[in-house]
Protein backbone atom coordinates (compact mmCIF):
# COMPACT_ATOMS: atom_id res chain seq x y z
CA UNK A 1 0.00 0.00 0.00
CA UNK A 2 1.45 3.34 -0.60
CA UNK A 3 1.49 6.45 1.43
CA UNK A 4 -1.07 8.48 -0.42
CA UNK A 5 -3.57 5.73 -0.03
CA UNK A 6 -2.61 5.04 3.63
CA UNK A 7 -2.68 8.81 4.14
CA UNK A 8 -6.56 8.74 2.07
CA UNK A 9 -7.84 5.66 4.76
CA UNK A 10 -6.79 7.43 7.41
CA UNK A 11 -8.81 10.50 6.55
CA UNK A 12 -11.54 9.09 5.46
CA UNK A 13 -11.82 7.01 8.60
CA UNK A 14 -12.68 10.36 10.42
CA UNK A 15 -14.93 11.85 7.52
CA UNK A 16 -17.75 12.14 9.15
CA UNK A 17 -21.63 14.33 8.36
CA UNK A 18 -23.58 13.61 11.32
CA UNK A 19 -23.51 13.52 15.10
CA UNK A 20 -23.01 9.49 15.85
CA UNK A 21 -24.82 10.36 19.13
CA UNK A 22 -27.54 11.71 17.47
CA UNK A 23 -28.09 7.89 16.06
CA UNK A 24 -32.02 7.53 15.15
CA UNK A 25 -33.91 4.28 16.51
CA UNK A 26 -34.31 1.54 14.15
CA UNK A 27 -37.89 1.63 14.23
CA UNK A 28 -40.64 1.99 11.25
CA UNK A 29 -39.36 5.38 10.24
CA UNK A 30 -35.81 4.84 10.20
CA UNK A 31 -33.23 6.77 7.30
CA UNK A 32 -30.60 4.54 5.99
CA UNK A 33 -29.15 7.81 4.93
CA UNK A 34 -29.26 9.83 7.99
CA UNK A 35 -25.46 10.31 8.76
CA UNK A 36 -25.26 12.02 5.18
CA UNK A 37 -29.02 13.16 4.98
CA UNK A 38 -27.45 16.89 5.83
CA UNK A 39 -25.08 16.56 3.37
CA UNK A 40 -27.87 16.06 0.39
CA UNK A 41 -29.94 18.58 2.33
CA UNK A 42 -27.22 21.14 1.96
CA UNK A 43 -26.65 20.58 -1.89
CA UNK A 44 -30.53 19.91 -3.20
CA UNK A 45 -30.90 23.59 -1.20
CA UNK A 46 -27.76 24.98 -2.78
CA UNK A 47 -28.88 24.19 -6.00
CA UNK A 48 -32.26 25.41 -5.60
CA UNK A 49 -30.98 29.01 -3.99
CA UNK A 50 -28.30 29.48 -7.14
CA UNK A 51 -30.08 28.23 -9.98
CA UNK A 52 -32.80 28.75 -11.95
CA UNK A 53 -33.26 25.72 -14.41
CA UNK A 54 -33.85 26.44 -17.96
CA UNK A 55 -36.72 25.30 -19.39
CA UNK A 56 -36.82 21.67 -20.50
CA UNK A 57 -36.11 19.56 -17.08
CA UNK A 58 -34.87 15.61 -17.88
CA UNK A 59 -35.73 12.72 -14.70
CA UNK A 60 -33.33 10.18 -14.90
CA UNK A 61 -31.84 7.75 -12.62
CA UNK A 62 -28.25 7.84 -11.98
CA UNK A 63 -26.01 4.88 -11.66
CA UNK A 64 -22.52 5.25 -9.91
CA UNK A 65 -20.21 2.40 -9.65
CA UNK A 66 -19.02 1.53 -6.20
CA UNK A 67 -17.83 -1.45 -4.59
CA UNK A 68 -17.35 -0.62 -0.64
CA UNK A 69 -19.36 -1.51 2.22
CA UNK A 70 -22.44 0.72 2.52
CA UNK A 71 -26.25 -0.53 3.53
CA UNK A 72 -27.75 1.52 -0.24
CA UNK A 73 -25.22 -0.65 -2.63
CA UNK A 74 -27.47 -2.34 -5.40
CA UNK A 75 -26.23 -5.65 -6.93
CA UNK A 76 -27.65 -5.85 -10.73
CA UNK A 77 -26.27 -8.40 -12.35
CA UNK A 78 -27.58 -8.04 -15.69
CA UNK A 79 -25.79 -4.13 -15.64
CA UNK A 80 -21.96 -3.33 -16.86
CA UNK A 81 -21.75 -1.29 -13.15
CA UNK A 82 -22.99 -4.99 -11.07
CA UNK A 83 -22.11 -3.21 -7.68
CA UNK A 84 -23.72 0.42 -7.74
CA UNK A 85 -25.32 3.35 -5.95
CA UNK A 86 -28.96 4.68 -7.85
CA UNK A 87 -29.33 8.48 -7.50
CA UNK A 88 -32.89 9.70 -9.30
CA UNK A 89 -32.04 13.30 -10.60
CA UNK A 90 -33.48 16.46 -12.09
CA UNK A 91 -31.39 18.35 -14.45
CA UNK A 92 -31.91 20.78 -17.11
CA UNK A 93 -30.55 20.38 -20.50
CA UNK A 94 -27.14 21.88 -19.69
CA UNK A 95 -26.27 18.90 -17.52
CA UNK A 96 -26.83 20.94 -14.21
CA UNK A 97 -28.52 19.18 -11.33
CA UNK A 98 -31.63 21.06 -9.59
CA UNK A 99 -32.78 18.15 -7.24
CA UNK A 100 -31.40 14.56 -6.36
CA UNK A 101 -32.52 11.89 -4.32
CA UNK A 102 -30.44 8.91 -3.19
CA UNK A 103 -32.59 5.75 -4.31
CA UNK A 104 -32.41 3.50 -0.46
CA UNK A 105 -34.97 0.67 -1.38
CA UNK A 106 -38.79 0.95 -2.68
CA UNK A 107 -40.55 4.02 -0.72
CA UNK A 108 -43.15 1.99 1.28
CA UNK A 109 -43.91 5.48 3.56
CA UNK A 110 -45.20 7.58 0.72
CA UNK A 111 -47.46 4.97 -1.33
CA UNK A 112 -51.01 5.30 -1.02
CA UNK A 113 -54.12 3.71 -3.74
CA UNK A 114 -53.05 6.34 -5.87
CA UNK A 115 -49.68 6.70 -5.62
CA UNK A 116 -46.79 4.61 -6.30
CA UNK A 117 -43.53 4.42 -5.44
CA UNK A 118 -42.18 5.88 -8.54
CA UNK A 119 -44.94 8.34 -8.52
CA UNK A 120 -43.76 9.77 -5.18
CA UNK A 121 -40.25 9.75 -6.01
CA UNK A 122 -41.25 11.44 -9.14
CA UNK A 123 -43.58 13.94 -7.41
CA UNK A 124 -40.91 14.67 -4.99
CA UNK A 125 -38.34 15.74 -7.58
CA UNK A 126 -40.82 18.02 -9.71
CA UNK A 127 -41.97 19.69 -6.31
CA UNK A 128 -39.67 22.62 -7.00
CA UNK A 129 -40.70 23.38 -10.23
CA UNK A 130 -44.85 23.48 -9.87
CA UNK A 131 -46.26 25.89 -11.80
CA UNK A 132 -43.37 27.34 -13.40
CA UNK A 133 -44.28 26.25 -16.84
CA UNK A 134 -40.90 23.64 -17.36
CA UNK A 135 -41.08 20.33 -19.78
CA UNK A 136 -40.15 17.42 -18.10
CA UNK A 137 -38.42 14.16 -20.31
CA UNK A 138 -38.78 10.95 -18.56
CA UNK A 139 -38.14 7.71 -19.92
CA UNK A 140 -40.22 4.62 -20.28
CA UNK A 141 -40.17 3.41 -16.97
CA UNK A 142 -41.69 5.93 -15.24
CA UNK A 143 -44.54 6.65 -17.69
CA UNK A 144 -48.19 5.59 -16.42
CA UNK A 145 -50.80 8.28 -16.99
CA UNK A 146 -51.35 9.06 -12.98
CA UNK A 147 -48.13 10.64 -13.21
CA UNK A 148 -49.03 12.32 -16.31
CA UNK A 149 -52.30 13.71 -15.12
CA UNK A 150 -50.62 14.53 -11.57
CA UNK A 151 -47.88 16.81 -13.88
CA UNK A 152 -50.16 18.41 -15.24
CA UNK A 153 -52.74 19.26 -12.26
CA UNK A 154 -49.48 21.08 -11.05
CA UNK A 155 -48.70 23.12 -14.88
CA UNK A 156 -45.87 20.42 -15.70
CA UNK A 157 -45.85 19.52 -19.17
CA UNK A 158 -44.63 16.04 -19.49
CA UNK A 159 -43.39 14.04 -22.49
CA UNK A 160 -42.26 10.34 -22.35
CA UNK A 161 -42.13 7.25 -24.10
CA UNK A 162 -44.54 4.78 -23.05
CA UNK A 163 -44.93 1.25 -22.34
CA UNK A 164 -48.41 -0.05 -23.87
CA UNK A 165 -48.69 -2.85 -20.81
CA UNK A 166 -48.54 -0.46 -18.09
CA UNK A 167 -51.38 0.22 -15.66
CA UNK A 168 -54.05 2.04 -16.11
CA UNK A 169 -53.12 2.79 -20.01
CA UNK A 170 -56.20 2.76 -22.57
CA UNK A 171 -57.51 -0.05 -24.09
CA UNK A 172 -57.35 1.32 -27.89
CA UNK A 173 -53.15 2.12 -26.71
CA UNK A 174 -51.37 -0.74 -27.82
CA UNK A 175 -49.03 -1.73 -31.33
CA UNK A 176 -51.82 -4.33 -32.31
CA UNK A 177 -54.67 -1.17 -32.06
CA UNK A 178 -52.83 1.57 -33.91
CA UNK A 179 -50.91 -0.99 -36.50
CA UNK A 180 -47.93 1.28 -36.74
CA UNK A 181 -45.15 0.49 -39.29
CA UNK A 182 -41.77 0.50 -37.89
CA UNK A 183 -39.80 3.54 -37.41
CA UNK A 184 -42.81 5.78 -37.18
Amino acid sequence: MTQDRLLLLHLLCFLHFADNSQRPDQGKEYDQLWTLRTFFDTLNKAYAKFYNPLEHLAADDVILKFNGRVIIRQYIPMKRKRSSVKIYKLFDESGYTYDMRVYLSKDTHSVTDDMTATHATRRHLTSRVEGLGHKIFMYSFFSFPRLFDDLDRHKISSCETVQPNRKDMPCDFGPKQLKLERGT
